[in-house]
């Protein structure tokens, strides 16, 4: 078996977009880079502002791979994993069949995918090429107790853990993004637009509640790929006539300078696997609202950590939302057991132990 130290490991993820998948693969790259004599992050497919968080003590390739079977782009990787005496190719979402690829050339190496999508049991045509790769994976890491008990049942290793998210110690940003509204009456909601996490829920019950004629205002931010669903959205907050409360940001990269600014952290979306967002909002000391989806009823328990709403349940959420406009000691408390609840269960040590047993194991 291999010591911690003779682990030689990279990330391997097909963009830098912001997104949960995206990073936590920056996030482990960043605390291997502290512990281990190489720690490695590749992107295959598109760069993006999470480039900006790479600890410098990371190794890092883009490959800029244009087309699924990209040899030139497999030529690269191989390159670099054999200059860099790589052990562990640790994959990230479908990335894991570049991995699968790169196994073909370099048998020795082994390949540990991790599982970040909370839709996977309806998602059946993705699901055929993850069984037939799973013959070539060492491991398995799933985001929730859910997705592992599928990968259980269904992949050709049993070598299969479950690894909560966690988020950097120390992580620097430059503030950049300052929020419009009322100081003390700010709701984010942090993530990219797009279907499943349900903004315009959000907005629908923001305007049912009225909080806006107390000079309550609702944050978004996340990627806005100025698409269908984003026209929809910014077509809803004009119709509900909520263009002077709701905000639209875009992709913003200084998030804890963000909630720095902000009171309530909402998350709304119709499935989940295990929510990053969550844990930045505990860290930061912001009361929670959250769909009950994944991994999230585990983090946010109602009257406790925060409040848990049934999915698409638009009534609950307005009754909540009703409920934190007055009641300022208490959203407090809240969010200060959550910020004690995610400190004590969610470090970064705690979860990069789990990951190097389970490396160890195979080596």
């Amino acid at each position: 078996m291999k010591s911690v130290q003779d682990i030689r490991v990279i990330q391997l993820i097909d963009s830098l977009e912001p997104g949960g998948a995206e990073r936590m693969a920056v996030t482990i790259a960043n605390t291997f880079g502290n512990e281990l004599s190489f720690s490695g992050l590749v992107v295959t497919r598109l760069e993006g502002s999470l480039k900006e968080s790479i600890n410098s003590k990371v190794d890092y390739l883009f490959l800029e791979k244009e087309k699924a079977l990209d040899f030139s782009a497999l030529l690269r990787l191989r390159k670099f994993v054999i200059k860099n005496k790589v052990l562990v190719v640790h994959a990230h979402g479908s990335s894991y069949f570049f991995a699968v690829l790169l196994k073909m050339t370099i048998p020795s190496i082994k390949i540990f995918w991790h599982d970040h999508f909370g839709n996977r049991v309806e998602n059946s045509k993705a699901n055929f090429f993850i069984k037939i790769s799973s013959y070539f994976f060492s491991g398995v890491f799933t985001v929730n107790q859910e997705l592992q008990s599928w990968a259980l049942k269904h992949l050709k290793t049993i070598n299969i853990h479950f690894i909560p998210n966690y988020i950097e110690e120390k992580a620097t940003e430059k503030a950049v993004t300052f929020l419009k509204g009322e100081e003390g009456k700010r709701i984010v909601l942090l993530a990219n637009l797009r279907t499943p996490k349900n903004h315009l829920l959000a907005v629908s019950a923001f305007s049912q509640s009225k909080m806006a004629s107390l000079g309550w205002t609702l944050h978004f931010i996340g990627k806005d790929n100025s698409d269908q669903y984003s026209n929809h959205l910014k077509k809803k907050i004009e119709t509900e006539n909520l263009m002077h409360a709701v905000f639209i940001y875009g992709a913003c990269t200084d998030v804890q300078h963000i909630l720095n600014q902000s009171n309530v952290g909402l998350l709304t979306s119709t499935y989940e696997g295990f929510p990053v967002t969550l844990l930045e909002y505990g860290r930061a000391n912001v009361l929670v609202v959250c769909s009950n989806v994944g991994y999230c009823s585990q983090i946010i328990r109602n009257d406790e950590t925060g409040f848990c709403f049934e999915s698409e349940d638009e009534n609950a959420l307005v009754h909540v939302l009703k409920q934190i406009t007055n009641k300022p000691f208490e959203n407090k408390r809240l969010a200060s057991n959550l910020n004690i609840f995610v400190n004590q269960n969610y470090s970064a040590k705690q979860v990069m132990n789990k990951m190097l047993v389970a490396y160890q194991k195979t080596l």
